[in-house]
């Protein structure tokens, strides 16, 4: 078997070390390269330990991106801005590319720009990238040479509302909330006060509080989903937790409808959704059901009371959200099926 060749950029991050772990198990995938900045010239098993001996090449310098001709296909786990420019470059040279940043998750530049507090660096790059959510667009990304790889809450989010959004059953007259909880890992891998254990640990808190970067991404999928623009409330936390989202919405729905209906309509949905699972009746996800895996938990409940809608589901952060649906989204854009390097099992406990 003729496998791809897979450059990592950003390898010794939590997303591009999972990247790594992931490919490594891939059947019809080889890494043909390892990029970095703050670690260039180190094997990537002095800043990742757990990789020790699975990968004796060094860790590149990005400027020596060019020196790389045998790529199909590169990763970009990279800071916003960087990772247009990149792209870039590689597009050039006949490279598909999976940008597991924000660079290619907008079609608006003008929307980037006010989140981003900056401009776009390839905004001409736009129009040719899609969006990387398998279980909804599949087809688009299977066609596709540019990926934007979605957040990891905005995964969570789009997911859990997907089913009512597209029957039209939700009001969105009226804001979505969205309540969501995520692991220290969704900070990054950097050493700042706030990630210290000390300061995380047997505590909480809330973080971008109306103004966290996922917001329009999150809205524009919305919108997308239903056929009418979307305004959600979106509220982060961190938790004392290495891995995992939790993201509980609330929803104000058009009409009336019953429990049983709502579940047989996600049901229906995610019938032939591998990493998708509806949960019984009363049994609410937990992250750590998730954990090392591509699977998405959901469940929803009506509260008759108030006449919300309440659906939670539970991702692991750095697979789902992050380097496990790059990998599923490789997978479309070579023609493989998507479970393929994806089916080890949650970790438990």
């Amino acid at each position: 078997m003729t496998k791809i060749k897979a450059l990592v950029v950003g390898a010794a991050g939590y997303a591009g070390g999972e990247l790594v772990r992931l490919l490594l198990q891939h059947p019809a995938a080889e890494i043909c390269g390892l990029v970095g900045h703050d670690n260039a010239g180190h094997r990537l098993d002095e800043v990742s330990p757990w990789l020790l001996g699975l990968l004796p090449e060094n860790v590149a310098m990005i400027e020596d991106l060019q020196l790389d001709k045998s790529a199909d296909v590169a990763f970009l786990a990279l800071p916003a801005g960087i990772s247009a420019e990149t792209a870039d470059e590689l597009l050039r040279r006949g490279v598909k590319v999976i940008d597991l940043g924000a660079d290619f998750r907008f079609k608006d530049a003008e929307i980037y720009a006010q989140w981003y507090k900056k401009p776009h660096a390839r905004p001409q790059l736009l129009p040719q990238a899609c969006y990387g959510l398998p279980e909804l667009w599949r087809q688009e990304i299977a066609a596709c040479s540019l990926i934007g790889n979605p957040g990891c809450y905005p995964t969570s989010v789009q997911l859990a509302l997907a089913p009512l959004l597209k029957a039209g059953l939700a009001d969105l007259s009226q804001p979505v909330i969205a309540d969501c909880k995520s692991g220290i890992t969704g900070a990054g891998r950097k050493a700042e006060k706030h990630l210290l254990f000390c300061e995380a640990n047997d505590s909480i808190n809330a973080y971008g509080v109306a103004g966290h970067r996922h917001t329009p991404e999150i809205e524009q999928g919305l919108g997308r989903l239903a056929g009418e623009a979307a305004s959600v409330l979106f509220t982060p936390h961190l938790t004392p937790m290495s891995r995992g989202i939790l993201s509980t919405i609330y929803v104000h729905l058009r009409r009336s409808v019953s429990q049983s209906e709502l579940r047989a309509l996600w049901g229906e949905f995610y019938a032939d959704e591998y990493f998708v699972r509806l949960l019984s009746p009363d049994v609410w996800p937990h992250t750590r059901w998730v954990a090392g895996s591509n699977f998405c938990d959901i469940n929803l409940k009506l509260d008759e009371r108030t006449g919300l809608l309440v659906v939670c589901a539970a991702i692991d952060n750095i697979v789902k959200g992050a380097a496990g649906q790059a990998i599923q989204n490789m997978n479309l854009m070579f023609g493989f099926d998507e479970k393929t390097g994806l089916q080890q099992l949650p970790m438990m406990p």
